[in-house]
């Protein structure tokens, strides 16, 4: 096992990996299909998950899942604004999940501590510098273009080194357009623009990855890998509610890595998780005591 990575400024340290939970805002997420799509259904969602052990709360107003089709700025902001200021009034840690600048300060102004952005400032040239003026945390991801054809860029010549290369590019776009790097956490972006094979190889580079100097966040919830790896005997993808299981085991994995949040739908047995290897990392013996 590895001690947790690099913290954030402005976060707490827990001594373990942070459980990040998600609030989607959509009708078309592709783990809930819009059952938290209305302000009081998503709020409560959000309060749900705040019991069951979740750390912060992630939420978005726009569908990343591969082939999904953007939507207009002001139905963003019409979503996920609402949601915002009521879970901040309910004492709750809040980032949004969005790729757009003006998305992301209004919801800093409504109280956001963190800018989630799977496209780590490519598809708005204003997220970099606008996250930078509001002194926030921020999130870069590991994408490759929009959601509605991202998988036609599923293409690598070793994708540990790969992600690891274009990660470091955006990392220094983000320090450069002055992003504190106390407050910057790199995410590998599982299933954007990976197909199952490239996701396995890393998560199993995750150490690879932390080599970069950032905290590490890790997003495999209910993902079509996990589904692709649960088939029915008949080849069929055990669909998303069924991969909670998958999903905590994959948060086991990156708490072993050390990596500073895992980002899940199903908030209760990955915060458990996290701090059974918490608890079992504080408890090894150090190399030679007692010799």
């Amino acid at each position: 096992m590895s001690g947790i990575r690099p913290l954030v400024r402005g976060f707490p340290d827990l001594g373990r990996t942070r459980v990040m939970g998600v609030v989607n805002v959509t009708p078309d997420s592709f783990s809930d299909g819009g059952r938290h799509a209305d302000t009081p259904g998503a709020v409560r969602h959000g309060l749900r998950l705040l019991e069951a052990g979740a750390d912060l709360l992630d939420v978005g107003g726009e569908s990343t899942r591969p082939g999904a089709s953007r939507v207009p700025p002001e139905e963003e902001l019409r979503r996920v604004l609402p949601v915002v200021v009521a879970l901040v009034a309910h004492g709750a840690v809040v980032s949004v999940d969005t790729m757009r600048a003006a998305c992301a300060a209004a919801a800093v102004e409504a109280g956001a501590v963190l800018v989630n952005d799977v496209s780590a400032g490519l598809a708005d040239p204003r997220m970099l510098p606008t996250v930078a003026e509001a002194g926030v945390a921020y999130v870069a991801m590991h994408s490759r273009g929009a959601s509605i054809d991202m998988q036609d860029r599923a293409s690598y010549d070793d994708v540990a080194a790969d992600v690891r290369h274009e990660l470091l590019g955006r990392r220094d776009a983000a320090l450069a357009a002055g992003i504190d790097p106390q407050l910057l956490v790199l995410d590998p972006g599982l299933g954007f623009a990976k197909d199952a094979g490239h996701n396995w190889t890393l998560l199993a580079a995750l150490s690879e990855l932390a080599a970069l100097g950032s905290p590490l966040i890790v997003g495999a919830s209910r993902k079509r890998f996990l589904g692709q790896l649960l088939a029915s005997p008949e080849g069929a993808p055990r669909p998303p509610e069924g991969r909670d299981a998958a999903t905590a085991a994959v948060t086991v994995l990156a708490a072993q890595a050390g990596v500073w949040a895992v980002r899940v739908h199903e908030v209760g047995a990955s915060a458990d998780a996290v701090r059974v290897v918490a608890a079992c990392s504080a408890a090894r013996v150090p190399a030679g005591a007692g010799s």
